[in-house]
This record gives structure tokens, sequence and C-alpha cells, in this order.
């Protein structure tokens, strides 16, 4: 049996108090952050093998069914405003398309060769990278498309919560955090989940950064959005040129970034 699905360590949960229930999962939770640790080696390989792909104009792909397949699209679709890059640069697919973001839709992991037909609509081609989601690691949407994808000289990339699995043998540069039993038995979609969240913010920031989309330790690039970001952003323009609030405030919207702002600002000196 695999780990995700191996029964948990607390059982009749029926009949612990709200306090015990809370207390025992935020136990559980707090062993993600050292399961992940130990893949660091592979993460850095993986975002190793991005890097120089994507500078090359290539784009990033995950793909995934159910909880990992909308954690996958949680993390592409926040990367353009965070970092300001165009929203075909990195790309999240889930089995069933875009109506089992919200629904489960039956069945749909199960079918081997959609994960590369959804691949093929955008093209997909060797200058990109494609990583594979799924907690379980046997899931026939994501292995189908990754043996595509190698079958079409793309790198890949998985990860997964169980060790020597069918979809990390089909990926070039695989991830494997055993997180253990869940909390639930075989409900990946609480520490399994919680690993695979980690995992991408890894991935997807320290790519960016190494893009160069992060100066300093600051968003310079990230989208004026909302009040809220403008007014992060006219306090990034204030510190990096001196410039008074309402001056930083009018000169980012001229520009329309941080980067651009502070740059006109140093160039006119």
């Amino acid at each position: 049996m695999s780990t995700t699905e191996s029964d948990s360590r607390y059982d009749a949960l029926e009949n612990m108090s709200v306090a015990e229930l809370l207390q025992h999962m935020n136990e559980e939770d707090q062993t993600v952050p050292h399961a992940v640790s130990k893949a660091m080696p592979q993460i850095e390989r993986l975002v190793e093998a991005i890097v120089p792909k994507m500078k090359d104009g290539g784009r990033l792909f995950y793909l995934g069914a159910g909880t990992s397949g909308r954690l996958g699209i949680v993390d592409a679709s926040e990367c353009p405003p965070t970092f300001g890059v165009a929203h075909g640069m990195v790309i999240g697919l889930i089995a069933g398309g875009d109506k089992a973001i919200r629904k489960a839709v039956e069945f749909a992991e199960d079918d081997r060769e959609q994960g590369w037909k959804d691949l093929l609509e955008f093209d997909v081609n060797e200058g990109d990278v494609v990583i594979g989601i799924a907690a379980s690691g046997t899931t026939p949407y994501v292995i189908g498309a990754l043996q595509q994808c190698r079958k079409n000289g793309v790198v890949t990339g998985c990860i997964t919560c169980n060790l020597n699995t069918p979809v990390s043998k089909e990926a070039d540069f695989p991830i494997e955090v055993v997180v253990g039993p869940e909390f639930v038995t075989g409900s990946t979609r609480m520490k399994s989940g919680t690993a695979q969240k980690l995992v991408l913010n890894m991935i997807s920031t320290s790519v960016m950064i190494r893009l160069g989309r992060v100066r300093g330790n600051k968003m310079v690039d990230m989208q004026l959005s909302n009040n809220k970001l403008v007014d992060r952003g006219t306090k990034m323009v204030m510190r990096l040129t001196g410039l008074a609030y309402q001056e930083a405030e009018s000169l980012l919207k001229e520009k329309g970034s941080v980067r651009n702002a502070v740059d006109h600002f140093m160039a006119s000196k």
C-alpha cells in the first residue's frame, strides 16, 4: 500500500473533541516542512533545469487532477500579478478542464490520453517544461502526459508524495515528498496538498527570482491591480528614490511598475 493510502495514526476521530481534532491535525501539519526539506536536492535540480528554458522563452506547465491540479492552477495564476510576467508563461492544467476547478469531474483523471491532448492545445514543445502533480503518483492523466512529453523531447518534472511511483518514473526531475499517512486516511488534500503547495511556491518563486523578476527582496514587476498594491508599490518607490509619497505615487502610476519608475528616476539623475 502506498504511504498516502495507509491508515491514519489516529482512530475514532468522531469521538474526539474539536480541540483534540485541531491539535492532532496541527501536529501532523508540522511534519510537512521537514518532509519538504528532505526533497530539497530534487527541487533544486528541477529549478536549475527550468531557468535556462524560460530564459530562452520557454514556458512552465503544471498538470494534475483534483487537488493537485487546482494547486497548480493557483500557483500559475499568481505568477502574473506577483511577478509581472505574461499570463501564458506559467500555465496550469487540470483533468476535466476549467469546470473541474470548482467541481470534481468523474473519472477525468483516469484518461491516459487527455493530458497530452490538453498540452497540445498550447503547442507544447521542446522549449517548455511540464511538471506533473499527483500526490499518489499513479494518476493516469499525468502519467500519459509525461510519457508523451518525454517522447517528444519536452523536459519533465513531477511532485508526488510516495516513493518510486509511475509518475516519478516518467519524470526527468522527480520530486518525492513523503509526508506519511493523512489525518483522515487517504485525504491527500491535507498534508500532501500542503506539501505540494510549499514545493510549488519554492519552484515558481526561485525561478522568477533567477529570471530577474525580484530586485533586492521586492516584487518590482508586480501588477498594480488594486489600491493595496499601488500603496505597496508607492512605498517601494519612496524607499528606493527618496521621493515623497505623492511624487512616488504619481511616478509609479505614470510608469506602470516599481521597476520602471525607479529606473526612470535613476536615469534622470
